[in-house]
């Protein structure tokens, strides 16, 4: 099948609260206003092609966790649509929302609190086996020991709980988990950054293997630029709700077009200029409850101009398999 496996097409996500019956009757007399909201995830376009590594990077709070829980279906967008191999997901049901909903799989940051503490390795690794009736009842023992196997577990660990390993063992059993259903793509919300720097090393050639072993895609979310940069073939910047940049790794990384982008790139630890003071990107991160107009990235930018201030801009080409939201890039 040609075309990109997954799509999302002008995503946002929302959060609010439900008013209190108190305020409902002070909205209705127009003495307060509605619940404040949060827009996590805006209009935000993206495709990830198969067999490829799509990286997706930005600060902290700027969306990335939220667009990983809507492409795996864990939220549903509050607008556009994500398409999985060409169909809109909104529209799947029955079996074949089943079928997206096992094809597009979620490793989480936290190994420890992805896991069931009450239940042993083997019934957390093969629940999804007996609930879908995925293979039959006397093959599921089976299958999560070829899991267990494939993320280099010990299969004599089968029965302990999550508290009795480490926290690179439990990501793997995470992993085992996801593997069990046979997936087509693999959302990693920060796989590694809960792990210590020798166990971060081991998690990523697994997922390298892995993804050369299943033919797996990943949509890789990460704050480690240097990562990125390793494992992606792609990778897309994101901030405040919005995709600003997108294109090859090596590109990206070797001219940044968007000023975002390049105070990111810039902020990167180098042995060449060790001995330079640290340079942060300047300023804080814009509240999603109340986003700046015009450009989001305008209160920080150094090279903003009043039309930043005033007009969002689109993503628009800048060269081939690559896009950005600048103003300063238009020709002309």
């Amino acid at each position: 099948m040609s075309g990109p496996i997954l799509e999302v097409r002008g995503v946002s996500r929302h959060f609010t609260r439900h008013p209190t019956l108190a305020e409902r009757i002070l909205m209705a007399a127009g003495r307060a206003s509605a619940p404040p909201v949060v827009r996590a995830v805006e209009g935000v376009d993206l495709a990830i092609e198969r067999g490829e590594v799509l990286g997706l990077v930005g600060e902290s709070g700027c969306g990335k966790s939220t667009l990983a829980r809507v492409v795996t279906g864990i939220l549903p967008p509050t607008a556009g649509e994500v398409r999985f191999e060409g169909r809109p997901a909104h529209q799947l049901r029955g079996r074949e929302r089943l079928d997206y909903l096992l094809a597009v799989q979620m490793i989480f940051q936290d190994p420890f609190a992805s896991l069931d503490p009450r239940m042993r390795v083997h019934r957390i690794v093969g629940e999804a086996l007996s609930v879908h009736g995925l293979v039959p009842e006397a093959e599921v023992g089976a299958a999560v020991d070829r899991a267990l196997a494939d993320v280099g577990l010990d299969l004599a660990y089968r029965d302990r709980y999550p508290h009795q390993f480490s926290g690179g063992q439990r990501q793997r059993i995470g992993i085992a988990r996801a593997l069990a259903v046979k997936p087509r793509v693999m959302v990693c919300d920060e796989p590694v950054a809960a792990l210590d720097v020798s166990i971060q090393a081991q998690v990523i050639n697994l997922f390298l293997e892995l993804r050369s072993r299943h033919q797996l895609t990943y949509l890789f979310v990460s704050h480690n630029l240097g990562l990125v940069r390793f494992l992606c073939d792609r990778v897309a910047i994101m901030y405040l709700g919005r995709i600003v940049e997108t294109g090859p790794v090596a590109e990206i990384f070797a001219s940044p077009a968007h000023p975002y982008t390049q105070a990111l790139l810039e902020a990167i630890p180098r042995l060449h200029r060790r001995k330079r003071a640290f340079e942060p990107v300047q300023g804080e991160l814009p509240s999603p409850l109340a986003p700046p107009p015009g450009c989001p990235f305008h209160p920080r930018c150094p090279a903003a101009v009043a039309r930043c201030r005033e007009e969002r801009p689109e993503l628009r080409s800048i060269s081939t398999g690559r896009v950005a939201a600048c103003h300063l890039l238009e020709k002309g």
